[in-house]
């Protein structure tokens, strides 16, 4: 029994004349642009899985099914042709491959090499848009969206165990990755750093009790640590002009925003981990270091108030300036504000805006001095005793990283909103949703491909990802033809050319070429 590929070509033929007739026909006049919109999706997603089939066929075809001769001289004669399953995403096809076996020898299939087929049955465009759609949403809902919009069904485990397995690269991926062009770089590198926790599951569950007592939560958290490296542009201010943005006591003008528009962070790399702050901080090193050079005139690091990262960034990168990220201490000066005089005391803001200033302009000595003063004084109740103490042993311990004076001259960002904003969306809103439980290794994977997304090198991540499982899976070396996609698009000629019928071997019993079956298509909501 043979199979003609030119007969599945003559019914794509076919298929095309059928889409241009939908879209020109005398239906399509009175037809809605939603209606034509979906019956083309439809359309094209079945016409693709049968030119798949045709590129299955001819490549099963033109391979050889001559005896492979081993480095020993030895022979593996061909055995048949084994059917494997490709789950596309315009469904699943069946393609046939060679398959040569000898006893004591094992088995080689030399056309899952030549396709750079990976060791499952999904295409690497599913993997990559399944684990695009995998780091921004849950599992669950990534699974249905592609089951809606392409008719494939992958379970939440599957794409779990897809982005796990796809996020074993990444580190390899950035070791190798050049740094950035010194003429891309601006003259600050920034360094940040900070934690955020994820709800874990348990090895040994536990028995909830039915209230939590006091300061008890549900779950269990491992800190997850996320650090930032960049560079930016030096902007000179004031005391007074951050006091005055702070409060917002003066509209910023048209030329001011321009120009903040272009002190933006270049080259921004973003990462996390939940392997603790030694491993989290050494991996950032590495990442710093490529980035100095003579275009480099001034090296800041960001934080809060964490001794823990402090004192291991202090360590790690003696040559920067540690700097308290100000807006923490800001936090708490608002505390004693609140305390001394309530949240809704007029006199606060003014209260809060002297102080502001006092702080930015290098005399955060003399607050703690005054906070001091006023927790002894006779007038003071506890609870603001307890606060101004609290503040003021806050102040004296990152005192050599309060010199905001200094920074602001030199142009310097006082603020870790980079860093902040990380946690808060890559780490809280993906990893924190309602109900969520992860296992270090899924959570480690996800914040891998998740900050591979995030850097904007997603498309050459899984060029390197793909060469890697090339190189570790065939003998063959990895053929990278990035332009096809360019030159199909950018192609002038007829969809469908002449061609010859195209005969394979006859595969083993009860063995036959599959098409998608095109009532899955049918059932599509897409489709109208």
């Amino acid at each position: 029994m043979t199979f003609n590929s030119q007969a599945i070509i003559q019914d794509a033929r076919l298929d095309f004349e059928k889409m241009i007739d939908f879209v020109n026909g005398e239906e399509a006049r009175a037809a809605t642009a939603d209606h034509i919109e979906r019956g083309i999706f439809k359309m094209v997603l079945a016409l693709g899985a049968k030119l798949l089939t045709v590129f299955f066929v001819m490549r099963s075809q033109t391979s050889s099914r001559e005896a492979i001769k081993r480095g020993d001289g030895q022979k593996i004669p061909y055995h048949r042709d084994t059917k494997r399953e490709y789950f596309s995403i315009f469904g699943k096809v069946e393609l046939f491959r060679p398959y040569f076996y000898r006893k004591g020898m094992g088995g080689q299939i030399p056309l899952d090499g030549e396709l750079s087929l990976g060791e499952d049955c999904y295409s690497d465009l599913v993997r990559e848009i399944t684990e695009y759609l995998g780091v921004e949403s849950v599992y669950h809902k990534t699974g249905a969206i592609l089951e809606r919009l392409l008719g494939l069904q992958l379970s939440s485990r599957v794409v779990e165990a897809n982005i796990v397995e796809d996020g074993e690269n990444v580190e390899a991926y950035y070791a190798q990755k050049a740094a950035p062009l010194p003429g891309s770089e601006a003259e600050i590198l920034v360094l940040q750093a900070d934690g955020k926790g994820v709800p874990m599951i348990l090895d040994q569950p536990v028995e909830e009790s039915v209230r939590l007592g006091k300061g008890e939560k549900r779950g269990h958290k491992k800190e997850a640590i996320v650090t930032t490296v960049y560079t930016i542009a030096p902007k000179p201010r004031t005391p007074a002009d951050v006091v005055a943005n702070l409060f917002k006591e003066e509209a910023i003008s048209l030329a001011e925003k321009i120009v903040l528009q272009h002190i933006q962070p270049q080259n921004k790399h973003i990462w996390a981990t939940l392997e603790g702050k030694d491993t989290a901080l050494e991996r950032l090193s590495k990442q710093v270091e490529r980035r100095k050079g003579m275009h480099i005139l001034h090296q800041v690091a960001l934080c809060d108030g964490c001794e823990a990262l402090q004192s291991r960034i202090a360590r790690q990168f003696p040559d920067f300036t540690l700097v308290l990220d100000f807006i923490h201490a800001d936090e708490y000066l608002w505390d004693v504000a609140n305390s001394l005089f309530g949240e809704n005391n007029p006199q606060r803001i003014g209260w809060m805006k002297g102080h502001t200033l006092q702080i930015l302009s290098g005399q955060t000595r003399q607050v703690i001095d005054e906070f001091h003063r006023l927790a002894l004084a006779d007038e003071t109740h506890s609870a603001q005793r307890i606060q101004l103490n609290k503040t003021a042993n806050y102040f004296e311990r990152n005192l050599s990283y309060m010199e905001y004076q200094i920074y602001l001259a030199n142009g310097w960002p006082i603020a870790s909103g980079v860093i902040e904003g990380a946690c808060r969306h890559f780490v809280k809103d993906r990893c924190e949703l309602s109900g969520m439980r992860w296992s270090q290794a899924g959570a480690e994977s996800l914040l891998h491909l998740r900050a591979v997304a995030e850097n904007a090198d997603w498309d050459a991540y899984h060029h390197f990802r793909r060469q890697k499982r090339h190189t570790r899976l065939y003998p063959s070396p990895f053929q990278a033809l990035p332009t096809l996609e360019n030159q199909a698009l950018d192609s002038a000629v007829l969809p469908f050319p002449p061609s010859q019928p195209l005969a394979i071997p006859a595969p083993s019993q009860k063995q036959s070429i599959c098409m998608n079956d095109l009532s899955d298509y049918q059932k599509l909501p897409l489709a109208v």
